[in-house]
């Protein structure tokens, strides 16, 4: 009974993997990098928490229980949890346009969606469905990063300029009230933020060790307080609450959690499509690997249990991850740490941020958004395929000016557009024999291939499938139509075609009635068993006979040409298999 048990822990509970094995050394590895992030953590979870519409304080909330459960089912080793700006950012897009931003009604919405985001992430890792992320493509996640990126930055031009502006997710319209009310500028309130930003810029550059949130927030507060900005106009962040926060139910109606649904499901992909691209990168490095599903529940528990402590959703932020992997973590144990830094300061430090300046959460937020633009990332999208580009610059478009879920939909709908095209339109090859040996190659990509003469050979790259069926049909038709030169027989290298379904059978049955109709005829050659199976089963193998199906196409090809041979007393085979240097592409010895 016992094994029993702990064998459905060992499956529920990764840490029981590695937990065994955990050492002093491990432990003092882990505990110095917690540190660090914990340190890193406190100035952007209460900036983030403000991209949210959240008061700050529940950014710091997002960094105590996620952290701690976390360790108990995640796979990746440097993974580094708490709020992050894309994520914000989503939540405030989607509970805006329900309530009032930093309202009790805002607030409660916002750690529903939480729970109903965790509770989503779980069952899709128990139900195995880690592939559904693969929606959100690399180009889409590219150009959501770098539209987000202009959001968040943009989001803050009111709390840097020290002017009230209204609360939008599309960037030409911040910019556009900006610009109307620029001569209400604030000015000491937009010199403390230009220096913020200054700093966060240049102190990584000139002390890359020290954490330049930290100093900006402990730098901006103690000027705060020691020269009165508050009575100068500079908006402070003020009372911020002491203590650990209370388990609550959430408060939730039919109605909310109809509301809320589309902004989980988009916010369940984009976290998990991000913490498995960003997991697999250290996992990499280091030499393991990780289970997407379990990923899945990973996060998935942390931000449902999380929701229960008025936790905002989290997930795997890539600056605090990458410091996590720098200082030496070794298990998903140092974000335990991590979450200690995080206690501490709400049970003992809250009070000191009383006189933060609200323009260096600001700055803080305003540099953390445009590092996230990628240039290089896109350069790479054109380089190596330039419709994944394209979509990239759509979906960025189309979040900036249209929306932000509608956005990510479109880039979707995009991607999904241009796969479906590739498979409707699948690459056919016309193959040449490779003078010599038993070998056809694509004629456009081997110059020693040549064409035979009276046969054409040609190779699907795809699943024949619905989707490409009449293409197909018609490719061959055409191509035998074409041509300008008396095509006989074609044959087909099915070695490449790992499906069949019901229409590409129905097309195939045309192909060869119509290719009969101009007396020609189809063989068919490499089949796998599954796809021979279904063109047994659906009669086309009796239609055309056994002898129009071969292991390969030099297989086909000499059987056509013993039977002409037989038939008019010629030497084709001879030729065919003596010829050892290329000819013109017109034509082979071996069949002229």
């Amino acid at each position: 009974m016992w094994q029993r048990v702990w064998a459905t822990l060992e499956n529920a509970l990764y840490i029981t993997e590695w937990l065994s094995d955990y050492t002093t050394d491990t432990l003092r590895a882990d505990a110095m990098a917690g540190l660090t992030v914990g340190v890193m953590l406190i100035p952007q979870g209460m900036a983030y928490a403000v991209i949210a519409g959240m008061p700050p304080i529940y950014g710091l909330y997002a960094g105590l229980v996620p952290l701690l459960t976390y360790p108990l089912f995640g796979s990746s080793k440097h993974l580094a949890l708490g709020p992050v700006a894309i994520d914000m950012l989503i939540v405030g897009a989607g509970i805006g346009a329900l309530a009032q931003a930093g309202t009790e009604r805002y607030v409660a919405l916002a750690i529903l969606l939480t729970a109903m985001v965790g509770l989503m992430q779980m069952m899709m890792g128990m139900m195995q469905l880690g592939f559904v992320a693969n929606l959100l493509s690399r180009p889409v996640i590219a150009g959501l990063t770098s539209a987000a990126a202009l959001i968040i930055s943009t989001s803050q031009l009111g709390n840097l300029l020290g002017m009230e502006l209204g609360r939008s997710q599309y960037v030409h319209v911040l910019l556009q009230e900006a610009l109307q009310n620029v001569a209400s500028t604030h000015l000491l309130t937009l010199g403390i933020g230009g220096v913020c930003i200054l700093t966060l810029i240049l102190l990584p550059r000139w002390m890359p060790l020290v954490p330049e949130a930290l100093v900006v927030v402990g730098g901006s507060t103690l000027a705060s307080w020691f020269f009165e900005l508050d009575e100068y106009g500079v908006e402070i962040i003020g009372a911020v609450p002491t203590g650990l926060p209370r388990p609550e139910v959430w408060a939730s109606s039919f109605s909310d959690l109809n509301a809320l649904l589309p902004v989980a499901i988009t916010l369940a992909l984009v976290q998990f499509m991000k913490n498995v691209s960003l997991g697999r990168v250290f996992a990499a490095r280091h030499g393991y690997t990780i289970d997407a599903n379990r990923e899945l529940v990973g996060v998935g528990a942390s931000n449902f249990f999380g929701s229960l402590f008025q936790s905002i959703p989290t997930s795997g932020s890539f600056s605090r991850s990458a410091v996590n992997d720098q200082a030496g973590a070794q298990t998903p144990l140092a974000n335990i740490f991590a979450a200690i830094i995080i206690a501490l300061t709400l049970l003992f430090l809250t009070p000191l941020f009383y006189y933060l300046p609200v323009p260096a959460l600001a700055a803080i937020i305003i540099v953390a958004g445009l590092g996230l633009i990628d240039l290089h990332e896109l350069r790479n999208l054109f380089r190596a395929r330039r419709r994944d580009g394209y979509i990239a610059l759509f979906t960025a478009s189309c979040i900036l000016f249209i929306g932000l879920q509608e956005g990510i939909l479109l880039g979707i709908g995009a991607s999904v557009i241009v796969v479906l095209f590739r498979i409707s339109r699948p690459n056919v090859a016309e193959l040449g024999h490779v003078p010599g040996t038993r070998l056809f190659r694509d004629m456009e990509r081997f110059e020693q291939a040549v064409r035979l003469k009276d046969i054409m050979v040609l190779r699907v790259d795809a699943s024949f499938s619905f989707a490409n069926a009449e293409y197909f049909k018609d490719f061959i038709l055409e191509k035998s139509e074409r041509e300008g030169r008396n095509v006989e027989v074609v044959v087909v290298d099915g070695s490449s075609i790992n499906d069949l379904d019901t229409t590409a059978i129905g097309a195939l049955f045309s192909v060869v009635e119509s290719l009969e109709e101009m007396g020609i005829e189809l063989h068919i050659t490499g089949l796998i068993g599954p796809v021979r199976e279904v063109v047994r089963r659906s009669g086309l193998y009796g239609l055309l006979g056994e002898d129009h199906f071969h292991l390969d196409p030099h297989e086909a090809v000499v059987g056509v040409l013993e039977r002409w041979d037989a038939q008019d007393d010629e030497n084709r085979v001879e030729r065919y298999f003596a010829t050892t240097e290329p000819e013109k592409k017109e034509a082979t010895p071996a069949a002229s």
